[in-house]
């Protein structure tokens, strides 16, 4: 998936979505999405470039546990064919949850 790509295809998931953080004071109501392309994840050959890929991470932010959230999330990453490893954790000061996914593309 290319990057332009990404966000039309989080926001058809119907949450509220932005590229790696929303304005402040402007954040909305749990549960939404947070992505962006922290590292490049490229292909040397001949001194080159040869294949040009990024890692993406997306965070799905909610007030609880969701699984059936994650599944859509999860569902629509596979029907993608995109490969994921994920975490959790709980941010106390926020009070929410927050599940990583980490991809490359």
């Amino acid at each position: 998936m290319k990057k332009d790509e990404w966000f039309p295809f989080l926001s058809s998931l119907g949450l509220s979505c932005a590229y790696h953080h929303f304005e402040e004071g402007h954040s909305p109501a749990p549960p939404f999405l947070v992505y962006w392309f922290p590292a490049s994840q490229n292909y040397g050959a001949d001194n080159l470039a040869y294949h040009k890929g990024s890692q993406v991470r997306l965070e799905l932010y909610t007030e609880k546990k969701d699984l059936g959230l994650e599944e859509k999330i999860e569902a629509a990453l596979d029907s993608h064919s995109l490969f994921f490893d994920k975490e959790e954790t709980y941010l106390d000061t926020e009070k929410l949850y927050q599940v990583i996914y980490h991809l490359s593309q």
